[in-house]
């Protein structure tokens, strides 16, 4: 990981998500209570049971988000590319972190820590709210799209009645 210049990436970051509504004035505060971050191909920017208090924007690249299976195994879950963000709970809750994220490729990130995110809601409170609404509608969608995951997989399973027609085939 490597500390990048804020400036360099002025256009970059009034694209991101969170910062999509807010006014050009209000982008350059809270950009420069961010942070700019570069990763190498395959860093680890999240390790899942660490306890951070950040909020991630990818301005340039992709991650992707992993949780231990157990036994060394590594299962996928998504992918997050340009613009999207990940680790909201980080400014929300003290908890620790539920999977791993990795860059793929180089990527540019920026971060902003819990402390920092609430001087800014409190001090620019209209803004802070269009914040907060994009971040409960991000939350929301990752929720929404879990939720079809799971259906999608129950939809697969086998049903009980399968499992009997399959025993009565098989008894007889």
């Amino acid at each position: 990981m490597k500390d990048l210049d804020v400036n360099q990436y002025k256009k970059q970051i009034r694209e991101l998500f969170i910062f999509k509504y807010l006014s050009e004035d209000e982008q350059g505060i809270l950009a420069r209570l961010s942070e700019i971050k570069g990763y190498e191909d395959k860093e680890k920017i999240v390790a899942e049971g660490d306890l951070q208090p950040y909020i991630f924007a990818v301005i340039r690249g992709s991650v992707h988000v992993m949780v231990d299976k157990g036994e060394g195994k590594k299962a996928y879950i998504c992918t997050i590319g340009d613009g999207d963000v990940f680790g909201e709970a980080g400014i929300f809750l003290k908890v620790k972190r539920t999977a791993d994220v990795i860059s793929t490729g180089e990527s540019v990130l920026l971060r902003i820590n819990r402390e920092n995110m609430l001087k800014f809601i409190k001090k620019h409170p209209a803004a802070g709210i269009k914040i907060l609404i994009l971040v409960i509608y991000s939350l929301l969608k990752k929720l929404r799209d879990a939720n079809q995951e799971i259906a999608f997989e129950r939809k697969t399973d086998i049903d009980q009645e399968d499992v009997d027609s399959l025993i009565n085939e098989f008894m007889l």
